[in-house]
C-alpha cells in the first residue's frame, strides 16, 4: 500500500473512530451527550457505524436527571424539618434521599456527607439537571441540593423555610452524579 493510500485510510478511520470513542467515553463516565453533540457524532461518522443503541445509555442518563429534577420541583413549598425525608417535609439530604431512593429506586445514603461519598464527582462545567450540588465549608459538606440548570438548585434550606429553587449562592461547592 502506498503512503498516500495509508494516509487516506488513517484519516477515514479517524473520522469514524473518534466520534465513537468520544460517545463511548461519555457513556462510560455517566455523562450525557446534548442533542446537538449526539447529532454531530452521528453526522461525523458513516451511518453504518453509529446506531441509536450506541448512544442510548447517555441519552437515558440525561432523561433520568430531568426526572429527578421534576420530582424535586414537585416538593416545592413542603416545609423543612430536621431529619425528615418526605413525603410532606424534608431536610436537605432528606429531599435528595426521597427523590433518588424512594421515587427513582437508586440506593443513596441518608446524610449529605454520605451522599457525597456515594456519588461520582464531576467537574462543575459538566453538571446537568439532576446532578447533586454539595455545599462545602473547610472541605466538609454542610448542605446538598438537586441541580435544576441555570446555576439553580432545588433544596430544603433551613428551619422556617420551605423546599425552594435557589440560585447557587457560593463558589464553595462540588458536584456529584448518582450512579
Amino acid at each position: 500500500m502506498s503512503t498516500s493510500t495509508m494516509s487516506r485510510s488513517a484519516r477515514i478511520r479517524s473520522r469514524i473512530v473518534t466520534p465513537l470513542l468520544a460517545a463511548g467515553l461519555l457513556a462510560a463516565t455517566g455523562s450525557a451527550l446534548s442533542p446537538s453533540a449526539a447529532t454531530a457524532a452521528i453526522s461525523a461518522a458513516p451511518a453504518a457505524t453509529v446506531s441509536a443503541a450506541s448512544l442510548a445509555p447517555t441519552l437515558i442518563t440525561a432523561s433520568f436527571g430531568v426526572r429527578a429534577t421534576r420530582i424535586a420541583a414537585a416538593q416545592r413549598g413542603d416545609p423543612y424539618r430536621w431529619g425528615a425525608s418526605g413525603p410532606s417535609a424534608f431536610d436537605c439530604s432528606g429531599l435528595v434521599y426521597y427523590v433518588y431512593t424512594k421515587q427513582l429506586g437508586k440506593r443513596l445514603p441518608r446524610t449529605a456527607s454520605a451522599q457525597r461519598l456515594a456519588t461520582v464527582r464531576i467537574a462543575k462545567a459538566s453538571i446537568r439537571p439532576g446532578d447533586l450540588v454539595f455545599f462545602t465549608s473547610y472541605g466538609r459538606v454542610y448542605h446538598v441540593g438537586v441541580y435544576a440548570g441555570s446555576n439553580k438548585v432545588w433544596h430544603a434550606p433551613r428551619p422556617g423555610q420551605r423546599v425552594q429553587l435557589s440560585t447557587i449562592w457560593t463558589r464553595a461547592w462540588v458536584a456529584g452524579r448518582v450512579r
